[in-house]
C-alpha cells in the first residue's frame, strides 16, 4: 500500500504537489455515492477522480493500516488469484473490472486523513441527495400515472426502473433514512425527509429491506433515543400497529401472500403456470418448463443446487472462480429442467444465486466465504464499539441484504458497500490524536 501512494506522490515535483482539501474530499466521496443510481459511466468517472485526488494529495504520515479496510483488498486479491483455477477464465477476467472498487477504495482510505466532521458531512450530503432522488422518482411516477392511469407506477421496479432495481434503491435510501433517524437535533425539514424516505422505501416493497428497517428504527427508539421509557414503548406499539395496518392495505400484503401462497400470484393464474412451493424447490428431481418459482422458492432451489455442486466437485476450498459458478448453475438448470427462458422472459438457469454468502462460497470457496464473514463481523463489531447507530444499522442491513442478493457481484452494489464500509471503519483522525496523547 505504501509503495502505491509513494509512487503516486513522486510523479509530481515536491513544489507542485497539491494539498488535500477536506471539502474536496467530501465532495468527491459524495459524488461517488450519488452517481451510483445513474448510468455506470458516471459512477466510474467519480470513482477514478476520487481515487486520483486522494493518491496525489496523500502524505506519508497520514498512512495507517487497518485490518478491517484490508479485508476488501484481500477479497479482491483472492478474486484475481481465482483466474488460476477458474473453470471460465473469460468470465472471471471480465468480472474483475467490476470488482476493482474492492481494491482502490480501501487504498484511498488507507492514505487519507479522515476527520469526524468529514464523515458526518459525507453522510449528511448523501442523505439529502437520496431524498432528492426519492422526490424525483415520485414526481416522475405521478406524471406516469396521469398518462397511464396505472397505480403500479408507484411501486417496486416500476417506481425506479428495473435496471436500477427497487431492492438496491431501497438499500441506498435506507442508509439515508438511518441518518435522519439518528440525527439528534432535527428541524422540520429533517422530519419531512425522514417520513418521506420511509414512505418511499415502503412503496419500493422490498420485504427484506423494509422489515430490517422497521426493526432497526424500533431498536433505535428503544435503546438510543433520549426520550423516556414510557414514550419509547408507546412509540414502538403505535409504530408497529401503523406499519401492520398500512401493510395490510398495500402492495406489501400482496407480495407477502405471493411468497407464502405462490399459486395466488396473478401472473401465475393468468399464464396457467404451476407455482412451485418451498418443499418442491428443495426436493423435486425435475421440473417442467411450465413451473414458476417465486422469490423464496427460487432461492431455496439455488441453495439446493449449491449443496449438490459442492458434493459433486472438489472445489470446497477454492470455488469455481469469480463469476464462473454460473456455468455450473446453468448445467444444474438443464439437469433439473427448470424454465430456460423465452423471447420475453429470462430463464432460471441464467440467474446467479441471489445470496452473497452462497455466491462467494461457490466462486471463491471456503477462503472467500471466511473473508466475507470476517468483514461482516468486523463491521458490526466496530459499529457497536463506537456506539454509532448509523454504522450499526448499515452493518445489520448488509448482513440481511446478503441473504437475498449477490450485492457485491454488481457494480452498483460493490461501490456502495465498499465506500460506506471504509467510511465507517476508517479510524477517524481525532481518535489517532487521542492515542498519541496517552
Amino acid at each position: 500500500m505504501e509503495t502505491i501512494f509513494n509512487s503516486s506522490k513522486n510523479a509530481l515535483p515536491k513544489s507542485k504537489r497539491p494539498v488535500t482539501n477536506p471539502k474536496t474530499l467530501v465532495f468527491l466521496a459524495v459524488a461517488v455515492l450519488l452517481t451510483i443510481p445513474l448510468n455506470y459511466a458516471f459512477g466510474s468517472i467519480t470513482v477514478i477522480l476520487f481515487t486520483l485526488y486522494a493518491l496525489f494529495t496523500a502524505k506519508k504520515e497520514d498512512f495507517s493500516f487497518n485490518i478491517a479496510l484490508f479485508m476488501p483488498v484481500a477479497l479482491f486479491l483472492l478474486m484475481v488469484a481465482s483466474l488460476i483455477w477458474s473453470i471460465d477464465f473469460k468470465s472471471t477476467l471480465k468480472a474483475l473490472s467490476k470488482e476493482i472498487p474492492l481494491l482502490i477504495i480501501p487504498v484511498v482510505f488507507f492514505v487519507i486523513r479522515l476527520w469526524p466532521k468529514q464523515q458526518k458531512d459525507i453522510l449528511k450530503f448523501y442523505s439529502w441527495g437520496m431524498f432528492t432522488y426519492a422526490l424525483f422518482y415520485v414526481i416522475r411516477a405521478v406524471i406516469k400515472y396521469f398518462e397511464t392511469g396505472d397505480t403500479n407506477v408507484f411501486f417496486y421496479h416500476e417506481l425506479v426502473t428495473k435496471d436500477v432495481n427497487a431492492i438496491y434503491v431501497s438499500v441506498f435510501m435506507s442508509v439515508a433514512l438511518f441518518y435522519f433517524v439518528a440525527k439528534r437535533t432535527k428541524r422540520k425539514f429533517d422530519y419531512l425527509a425522514l417520513a418521506f424516505l420511509f414512505v418511499f422505501i415502503f412503496l419500493l416493497s422490498s420485504k427484506n429491506i423494509l422489515l430490517t428497517d422497521i426493526l432497526l428504527i424500533i431498536l433505535y427508539f428503544l435503546f438510543w433515543s433520549p426520550v423516556s421509557k414510557k414514550t419509547k414503548w408507546t412509540f414502538a406499539v403505535v409504530f408497529v400497529t401503523a406499519i401492520v395496518t398500512a401493510g395490510y392495505f398495500s402492495k406489501i400484503k400482496e407480495r407477502v401472500e405471493v411468497e407464502l401462497k405462490p399459486d395466488t400470484e396473478q401472473a401465475v393464474q393468468d399464464m396457467g403456470t404451476r407455482a412451485i412451493t418451498i418443499a418442491q424447490a428443495w426436493n423435486n428431481k425435475t421440473f417442467s418448463q411450465n413451473d414458476y418459482f417465486n422469490g423464496t422458492s427460487f432461492r431455496v432451489y439455488q441453495i439446493r443446487i449449491f449443496t449438490e455442486m459442492m458434493q459433486e466437485d472438489p472445489v470446497f476450498f477454492q470455488g469455481y472462480g469469480l463469476n464462473a459458478s454460473l456455468v455450473k448453475v446453468k448445467e444444474k438448470g438443464d439437469e433439473h429442467n427448470v424454465f430456460k427462458g423465452d423471447e420475453t422472459h429470462r430463464g432460471y438457469n441464467g440467474l446467479n444465486f441471489h445470496n452473497q454468502y452462497v455466491e462467494v462460497f461457490a466462486d471463491l470457496g471456503l477462503f472467500g466465504f471466511l473473508i466475507l464473514i470476517t468483514m461482516m463481523l468486523l463491521n458490526l463489531k466496530n459499529g457497536l464499539s463506537n456506539k454509532d447507530f448509523v454504522h450499526i444499522a448499515f452493518a445489520i442491513l448488509m448482513i440481511a441484504l446478503f441473504l437475498t442478493e449477490s450485492f457485491l457481484w454488481r457494480q452498483r452494489g460493490v461501490v456502495f458497500f465498499t465506500l460506506l464500509y471504509c467510511l465507517f471503519n476508517k479510524e477517524l483522525y481525532s481518535s489517532v490524536i487521542e492515542k498519541e496523547k496517552r
